[in-house]
């Protein structure tokens, strides 16, 4: 899916979690995960099953391990409860990814957002709001939420 996040992601060693911890700036996989994370628990109610579909995001599309998805979970969580809000992830997304890439992060979030199958206006605004922060048009916006609805449709 995202070539440039899965080889980050599939560079994390166990040492490199470990000094997650210590850092002070948020790299771009952390960053990432938070608007996962941030969009699960919006509607203040971040379900089992939308913290699986993250986990399963996570392992899955960027071969992390159980261990090392839960870790990457647990830092996104601390570093949105630091953050005054979500444009330092955006910028850190938005210097690393390509406009097709930050696509692809708004597909991963509409799949959140669909975890219930239905979208409540805390969801719609932030998934406007994320948009907005990621440089994408409203069409590039309805586009992905097309395609993740389209493609469930199919399963």
């Amino acid at each position: 899916m995202l070539d440039v996040v899965k080889r980050f992601f599939s560079k994390i060693t166990a040492d490199e979690f470990k000094t997650f911890e210590g850092r002070q700036d948020h790299d771009i996989r952390v960053a990432t995960c938070a608007l996962l994370v941030e969009m699960a628990r919006i509607d203040e109610t971040f379900t089992q099953a939308e913290m699986e579909t993250i986990l399963s995001i996570l392992k899955e599309k960027y071969g992390l391990s159980r261990e090392h998805a839960d870790a990457l979970v647990a830092e996104a969580d601390k570093a949105l409860d630091e953050s005054v809000d979500l444009w330092q992830f955006a910028r850190l997304i938005n210097e690393n990814y390509s406009n097709e890439e930050k696509i692809e992060i708004i597909e991963t979030l509409w799949k959140i957002v669909y975890v219930d199958g239905k979208m409540d206006r805390y969801e719609h605004y932030l998934m406007n709001k994320l948009a907005t922060l990621l440089r994408l048009s409203h069409e590039q916006l309805i586009d992905a939420k097309l395609k993740v609805l389209n493609s469930s449709k199919s399963i």
